[in-house]
Parts: C-alpha cells; sequence; structure tokens
C-alpha cells in the first residue's frame, strides 16, 4: 500500500509539472525513499538495520556503518533523492561502537573491524572483553550486513566523517601509521587533508585524482588485515570507495559524493560498451 500510495504520488507530481503554464520544475529526478526496518537480534539487543530505497537503482549502494558519522548519512539522503540509488545504515543511538551481553558478559566492538574473524577478535579485545561465543555472535551480525548488499551492486559506497587531522590523507603519506595500508596517495594542496575519498579500484582512485580529490588508493595484497570493510572489499576484489570529510562539512560531502556517483555512471556506461561486466 505504501508503495502504491508513493508511485502514485510521484505521477501525480509529474502530471501537475506537464501541466501550461505550471511552474513547478522537474529539472531534477526526485526519489521518495521507501525504509525498511530489520531487526537483528544480537546477544540481548535488537540493533535496528535500516534500509532505505531512492527509486529503482541498485547498483550503488552507499552503506554507514558509524551510527555517529551523521553528516555523511545527511549528504548521502540529499544527494540519493535526486540520483537514486540504496543507503543502508546501522541504527545506534548516534554511538560509533556497539555494545551487546552475552551470557551475562558485556562486550564492545567496532562494526567497521569485523568482517574478518581476525578483526572481531582484535575489537572485542581493544574494546574490554573477547570469547569465542561473543565473536560467533559478532562474526552472524557481519554476514547479515552483507546480504543487505544487492548482488548487482557495482560499488560499495563507505560513509565516514572524521575530526580535525586525527585521521586525513596524511595519514598514508610516507613516514606515516598507514603507510603500508596505501599503493598510492594523491594529497591536494588546496584541500582539507581531513576531506579524502579511499577506495579499493585504480580507475576510481585516478578519476577522483583527477578532480583533485585527496586519494589514496589501498594496497589490497599488503595492507593490515584489520577486519574493515575496505579490507573485505579488496580481497574480495570488489569496488569500494570511502568518501570522508570532517563532522559537519555537509556541503562539502555532498559535492565529493556528487561528483563521485557521476564518475561511477560514466565507468559503468564505458563498460557495458565495451562488453564488460561493470560489478
Amino acid at each position: 500500500m505504501r508503495i502504491l500510495f508513493i508511485t502514485l504520488l510521484s505521477f501525480l507530481y509529474t502530471c501537475l509539472a506537464a501541466q501550461p503554464g505550471n511552474n513547478v520544475s522537474i529539472s531534477k529526478p526526485f526519489f521518495l525513499p521507501l525504509e525498511k526496518k530489520i531487526f537483528y537480534r544480537l546477544g540481548d539487543r535488537d540493533i535496528p538495520l535500516i534500509v532505505t530505497q531512492y527509486g529503482d537503482a541498485r547498483d550503488i549502494v552507499c552503506i554507514n556503518l558509524h551510527a555517529n558519522e551523521i553528516t555523511s548519512v545527511r549528504a548521502a539522503r540529499s544527494v540519493l533523492e535526486e540520483r537514486g540509488g540504496t543507503l543502508i545504515r546501522i541504527e545506534n543511538k548516534q554511538q560509533r561502537l556497539i555494545r551487546f551481553r552475552l551470557k551475562g558478559m558485556t562486550y564492545t566492538f567496532d562494526p567497521n573491524r569485523i568482517f574478518s574473524r581476525v578483526g572481531i577478535e582484535q575489537t572485542l579485545s581493544d574494546n574490554g572483553r573477547f570469547s569465542r561465543d561473543a565473536m560467533e555472535e559478532v562474526e552472524k551480525f557481519a554476514d547479515r550486513l552483507l546480504q543487505l548488499i544487492p548482488a548487482n551492486t557495482t560499488c560499495i559506497v563507505a560513509l565516514h566523517n572524521n575530526t580535525e587531522e586525527a585521521f586525513s590523507v596524511k595519514s598514508y603519506l610516507p613516514g606515516n601509521d598507514r603507510q603500508q595500508d596505501a599503493k598510492a596517495v594523491y594529497a591536494d594542496n588546496q584541500q582539507d587533508v581531513d576531506d579524502i575519498a579511499f577506495t579499493t579500484d585504480s580507475l576510481l582512485y585516478q578519476k577522483m585524482a583527477d578532480q583533485r580529490y585527496n586519494s589514496i588508493l589501498q594496497d589490497n595484497q599488503n595492507a593490515r588485515k584489520d577486519g574493515s570493510l575496505s579490507i573485505y572489499c579488496g580481497e574480495k576484489s570488489r569496488r569500494y570507495i570511502n568518501i570522508e570529510t570532517q563532522h559537519g562539512k555537509l556541503g562539502q560531502y555532498i559535492e565529493m559524493l556528487e561528483r563521485l556517483l557521476i564518475i561511477l555512471e560514466g565507468i559503468n556506461k564505458e563498460m557495458l560498451q565495451t562488453g564488460e561486466n561493470p560489478q
């Protein structure tokens, strides 16, 4: 019933805009969000996983794993309303870390460190406590998140925010703590060092760098195996990019995400024309 109502509303809007003398503009498409909430039982908690669909396009998926990084989500909603796509996010009371109780014990983990057993063990240990039972529970949670990503997705876009120079393009330059994780780095002297595009894909890296955005190409072979989604995608040869700005920089985030989706659209068209599989 809800889908029928939204479809009818969109149809009526289009018809209204087409009437002679009407000032309604349809220069940009507008996709009304269809939201589905899935409750995942993790220990003693029901974790809401929110899947929001804008239009029919399912080839580009934006995913927000840290619920406190709300600028990135606001930007994604704004862009996807115009361009279409899928948004997946964890609802966790605007907290970065997820806590749950299992067999009377409390466990805490970073949801961007759960896409390998090594990563799960490390993040549980770093945040207070590890057990095999907890590891298996978190592993199932990670599997459920991955299942939400459609099979025909051509690019996974991670939505992140950071704080002043705590994590930036500088982190990947020679002599810094993440140097080993990067195969190539482009740092633009006109851009804020905290605003970055981090990708597993060499073509996407080059195209974002050509637009003069700070860009990092992950070394998919040698980057530390920390259980992050980027490492998982690098190992599975899936196109992934993290768009990241400081908290609160909504305009910059929207600009970078819009430019990325234009680039991805062009890449997909080129590959289809040459008979290649965009995935």
